[in-house]
This record gives C-alpha cells, structure tokens and sequence, in this order.
C-alpha cells in the first residue's frame, strides 16, 4: 500500500478554469491585449511557464507591460478565486478515504503559494492534507522535481512508496523527473493521449480508483 499521495491543484482537485480566464481577462483588456476562451486558458495552466507568460507569449508584450497584467491578475484573483471554481466530483472522498487507511496527502501546484493555500483551504480545508505547496520564489516549477523531492522529504517517506496524481503533461514528467509512479486523471486539462504519451502509469476517470491504486 501506498504511505503517501501527493496531488495537483488546478485540473486535478479543483476546476478552477472559470476563475482564472475571467482574472486573466480582465488583466489582458486593460492593457488592450486579446482575450482567452476557458478551453484556450486550459492550455496555459500546468505549462512549462507561468500563466501570465504563456498568455502575453507573441504579443511583443515589454517586461513593464507584463508586469502590469501580473499585477491586476494577482489583484483580481485575490477576490475571485473562488467564484466559479469547484472540486472536482468525487475527489473530497477520495482524499477522505485516502486519510482514514493512514495514508498521508499533500498538493504541490505551479500556482502561487498563496494563491495554492487559500483555495485549498477554501475548498478542502488545510487539514486535509500533511503538506500544501505552491511556487515560491528560488524553487523552479515543475517538471523540475526539486518541490517534489521537498515534499517527500517532509512526509517522511520513499519516493517509491508514493504516488503523484495529476492531469497534464507536465505533472506527468515532474513525477518521471523524481522517479515516482504517477497516475493521470481524464478530468482535467488535458485528453488520454497526452497522459498517454508522457507515460502515466495509470489513467483514470474517476477519483474513487485513486483509493483502488493506492491499496496494491
């Protein structure tokens, strides 16, 4: 059995889409960029790069531009983070029974720390899991595995006795970076070929199979 699930936050245990494109609007129009559809925002969130540089990438945006988007996103979110977004179906349950076998949890997630706290604890509650992790300054972003190996290392367990939940490709190869079992969720940003190719040892639908895998 496993001693440790470690999971992703946006697309995984929360949609949190509709916030985070309505935010990401709002920033955009003021500085008189194009916006974004939800499906086209889905494509930024868990990327190599942060949402904002993903957003303004081609746009020949000047670093004080961006920064400026950064600003009113962040402003906005603060207030808005929690108007649309929803957990997913079935995963309070399964982080629930995952707990009651004396399996320890933990998120790890690209978005802010700050932001990462707030809508766990919004959602979840933070005593719901052992560990809550965003990005900080000085730690890079997933795929590289160094929040990874830190979280780990806080649980007080192996590497091989965990297991990392998550929906993109990203999360994918964060997880093959630190040579821990990763299993892929069809609910979120990405499809099945995506999970496929970046080699998800499992690729479920339902949140309930992350209590099945965790028990062999």
């Amino acid at each position: 059995m496993a001693k440790a699930i470690i999971f992703d936050l946006d697309g995984t245990l929360l949609d949190t889409i509709g916030d985070i494109t309505d935010c990401l609007n709002i920033a955009l129009l003021e500085q008189g960029f194009s916006t974004y559809t939800p499906e086209q925002t889905k494509l930024f969130v868990g990327s190599r790069a942060n949402l904002i540089q993903c957003a303004l990438s081609g746009k020949g945006c000047p670093p004080e531009q961006m920064q400026a988007v950064r600003a009113r996103y962040t402003k906005e979110y603060l207030v808005r983070q929690s108007v649309k977004t929803r957990a997913y179906p079935g995963v309070i349950d399964a982080v629930d029974g995952l707990r009651r076998l004396g399996i320890k949890t933990a998120v790890l997630s690209n978005k802010p720390h700050r932001d990462t706290a707030s809508t766990v604890g919004h959602y979840f509650s933070l005593q719901r899991f052992d560990i809550v992790l965003g990005q900080r300054d000085g730690v890079p972003l997933k795929p590289d595995p160094t929040a990874l190996y830190e979280v780990v290392k806080e649980l007080g367990v192996g590497k091989e006795d965990c297991l990392y939940v998550g929906d993109t490709e990203i999360d994918m190869e964060t997880a093959s970076n630190a040579g821990m079992a990763k299993i892929g969720v069809l609910w979120g940003y990405r499809n099945r070929a995506a999970l496929e190719e970046n080699k998800a040892d499992y690729i479920i639908a339902d949140a309930a199979q992350i209590i099945e895998i965790a028990k062999n």
